[in-house]
């Protein structure tokens, strides 16, 4: 999911006070519209909002859900952002997705009734927890609701294809950049910047996603900052050249 920050991006202050603030909810929240409430009437959100749950922010590190617990519940992102991983049979670490506000985690763990991965925040965040039974009886309810969860789940099929296509892209220019381009996008869906962001992953996150080693994004990155693509300050990215990083992604772009 596809995937969430900065001083100029993160979700930190709301007109309803602090995005962190776990008394929030679906009617005051500024991500309903990119989140489950959406196409939903007051009566409706009032009742998707009394079935989530909300607790007081996690920390850096600390885990939502983890590989094979059962699964009872999907999650959205309020703030901040979260990294989803996988242990492979050989005990490596593969990282699987990075996930920001409006965006739902934990819809792996429906097929078998356990998670397929580990969701672990990568800084502070807020997280509402919504009960999948609780939800499935809403769905009933409330066919709007079920058909946007269809479409979310929907996004999901297709951001894991987007991944395996961008897994198979012949270079790691094209990798970094259509990474870059992802980040751009969801930024761009919550109203935020498109063109500068922070980001909020390690380099050894990045390469572990998009199968490269650290040297290899660092090497990228800096030679995108050479061709003046984007402009690159430690974590924090601003895209220079839009129509440039696209060319990258395509494989159209020659040094």
């Amino acid at each position: 999911m596809t995937a969430k920050v900065d001083s100029a991006n993160v979700i930190s202050i709301t007109e309803n006070g602090c995005a962190h603030e776990f008394r929030i909810n679906c009617s005051s929240c500024r991500l309903s519209s990119i989140c489950l409430p959406i196409a939903l009437n007051m009566e409706e959100v009032d009742q998707l909002d009394s079935i989530i749950q909300r607790s007081r922010p996690i920390q850096k590190g600390e885990h939502i859900y983890r590989q094979k617990e059962h699964f009872t519940s999907v999650y959205a992102v309020r703030s901040g952002s979260v990294k989803a991983y996988s242990i492979t049979d050989g005990g490596q670490e593969q990282v699987t997705g990075f996930y920001f506000p409006g965006e739902i985690i934990g819809m792996d763990g429906i097929a078998k009734s356990s998670y397929a991965s580990s969701a672990r925040a990568l800084e502070t965040s807020s997280i509402c927890e919504i009960p999948f039974d609780k939800l499935g009886e809403l769905s009933q309810r409330i066919p709007s609701l079920q058909r946007h969860f269809f479409q979310l789940m929907s996004q999901e099929i297709t951001e894991d294809q987007q991944l395996l296509t961008l897994l198979s892209k012949n270079t790691a220019d094209q990798r970094v950049a259509s990474l870059m381009l992802s980040i751009s996008a969801r930024n761009a869906r919550r109203r935020l910047s498109a063109a500068h962001f922070r980001l909020p992953m390690s380099r050894t996150d990045i390469g572990n996603y998009l199968g490269l080693t650290v040297e290899t994004v660092s090497r990228v990155l800096s030679r995108l900052q050479k061709l003046h693509i984007l402009s690159v300050d430690n974590k924090e990215i601003t895209i220079a050249d839009d129509a440039g990083l696209r060319a990258v992604a395509d494989g159209a772009h020659t040094h």
